[in-house]
């Protein structure tokens, strides 16, 4: 795991929007993040499914967090706009984005990959990031230091066998992410990196191995290290890096 001890309250004051934190790797990182002080927004498709993770967070004694539904495959520029204007109204300014929401798509050759599940893919996994980051990016242009995290995998760095538009998804995240974080680099605050998060035990790695223990895996709050590390002003002057989590 990535060799982090994060400070206590080392997120205190922050306020961190958490994409996709319903379940697995963004439900993890969205307790973790209130844990250790700061306010959460809690993004995910419907109210519903971030009600428990809300009520989790104030029932640990944590700061209240905020639910902000948005369905990515379906969502256009103007409702993220409409999504930062709430955020401003509420809260003012954001410190913390990670873009964590993504789907799996089919494990399929790219010759017989069908081109609408393709196109939804892409949709919620690069143009989610693309215009979630874009919207709140003004947010985030203060004098404190805030960060940008983008959720890659070892398919995003390397090309493999079967793994479709999840793969070109995270090719293209990395891009993005790259060239953020050039485009910011020395003009501004804001930092940009991306996670590799690893096997971990999710309902996403079961569906893609369902031959595989998940037991074999570690939790989403196992490898939490380096999201605390990429959120606390620790890693100021880190920007433009691919990141393991394991």
């Amino acid at each position: 795991m990535f060799n982090y001890e994060a400070p206590e309250n080392c997120l205190k004051g922050k306020k961190i929007l958490v994409t996709g934190s319903a379940a697995g790797i963004g439900r993890a990182a969205a307790i973790t993040y209130a844990k250790y002080g700061a306010t959460v927004l809690l993004h995910g498709r419907k109210e519903k499914t971030l009600n428990p993770v809300y009520d989790e967070i104030v029932n640990a004694g944590y700061a209240e967090p905020a639910i902000c539904p948005l369905d990515l495959e379906f969502a256009q520029p103007e409702h993220y706009e409409e999504l930062a204007a709430l955020v401003e109204q509420e809260f003012g300014t954001l410190d913390g984005l990670l873009n964590n929401a993504s789907i799996l798509g089919a494990r399929s050759p790219i010759q017989s990959y069908d081109p609408s599940l393709w196109m939804k893919v892409m949709q919620v996994n690069v143009n989610g990031s693309f215009m979630m980051t874009q919207a709140m990016l003004p947010l985030m242009q203060h004098e404190r230091p805030a960060s940008i995290i983008l959720t890659s995998s070892s398919v995003g760095r390397k090309g493999r066998a079967h793994w479709g538009a999840y793969a070109a998804s995270k090719f293209a995240t990395e891009g993005l992410m790259e060239t953020l974080a050039d485009e910011l680099s020395g003009m501004s605050q804001v930092r940009v990196n991306s996670i590799n998060p690893g096997a971990t035990k999710t309902e996403m790695r079961a569906w893609a191995y369902p031959g595989e223990n998940p037991n074999d895996n570690p939790s989403p709050f196992d490898i939490m290290n380096l999201y605390l590390y990429l959120m606390s002003d620790d890693s100021v002057g880190t920007t433009g890096q691919q990141l393991n989590a394991q």
